[in-house]
């Protein structure tokens, strides 16, 4: 199979990430203390300062997201960037959009990049349904306020200020005033795969974010992207070989890249 084409960058400038960087993992107790570890050290990989580990029922998320928020306030001034992942059992996270627009009233997070890490955490040999939008073309429904983000599948989110004003009030959630990336682990009519530490994407988008920390958001994603579509699984008979097919949707006018 030809190698997936490589994401369009954008044409100039860049997002800015000065001041405090801060990460936050929230899961529940469900979760894999190793998914929860690679995630701390993509953190620090990345150059987060602050990195925070939280635990609580799917249910308690959202009091501990508005606890996260309310500390950040306090704080007193603008943060550079905010990376959180929520991690639990699959299909547990109900309305994940709900928690990023909880976030996305943090004072301090106005016109700075936010990441969103959704992660689900079966147990070994879980295979989760295709995700993805169900024809083409996809951009004109982009443009509309989009439905639940599916809590089966991994998806990486972020959402940046379009015109890097950090006057213009949360953004996080709104396709009319922020520019957005969104990855899902899985296209339609594909499958995740996952054991212990992750899906194949996950692990694929870990080494690669290590390995070249301060590259460009897109081309990190086109390297995930070529190397996951590599990768042969077998099939949900346990016959057939498969391959897994990660769909990336972008709107971002500027380059990101997460180390400072």
């Amino acid at each position: 199979a030809p190698p997936p084409p490589a994401l369009a960058l954008p044409p100039q400038g860049k997002y800015s990430v000065r001041g405090p960087r801060v990460a936050l993992t929230l899961s529940s107790p469900e979760v894999s203390a190793s998914i929860v570890a690679v995630l701390e050290g993509v953190f620090r990989t990345l150059g987060f300062e602050s990195c925070q580990r939280r635990e609580a029922s799917v249910q308690g998320f959202l009091g501990e997201l508005a606890s996260f928020r309310e500390q950040l306030d306090a704080l007193g001034g603008p943060v550079g960037c905010a990376f959180v992942a929520l991690v639990a059992p699959s299909g547990q996270l109900g309305q994940p959009q709900q928690l990023v627009r909880e976030l996305s009233r943090c004072g301090a997070l106005w016109g700075c990049p936010k990441v969103f890490l959704l992660l689900s955490s079966a147990p070994g040999g879980h295979r989760d349904a295709g995700v993805g939008s169900a024809g083409l073309p996809w951009f004109r429904r982009w443009l509309r306020p989009s439905a639940t983000t599916p809590s089966h599948a991994d998806v990486l989110q972020i959402y940046a200020d379009a015109q890097g004003n950090s006057s213009r009030g949360p953004t996080a959630g709104s396709s009319a005033q922020a520019d957005i990336l969104m990855v899902y682990a899985a296209a339609e009519g594909c499958v995740a795969y996952r054991d212990e530490t992750g899906s194949d994407f996950i692990q694929t988008l870990v080494e690669v974010f290590r390995a070249d920390p301060a590259r460009e958001i897109l081309e990190l994603l086109t390297e995930v992207t070529r190397r996951v579509c590599d990768l042969e699984v077998l099939g949900p008979d346990g016959q057939e070989r498969c391959r897994a097919c990660p769909e990336v949707r972008s709107s971002l006018r500027r380059r990101l890249c997460l180390r400072a």
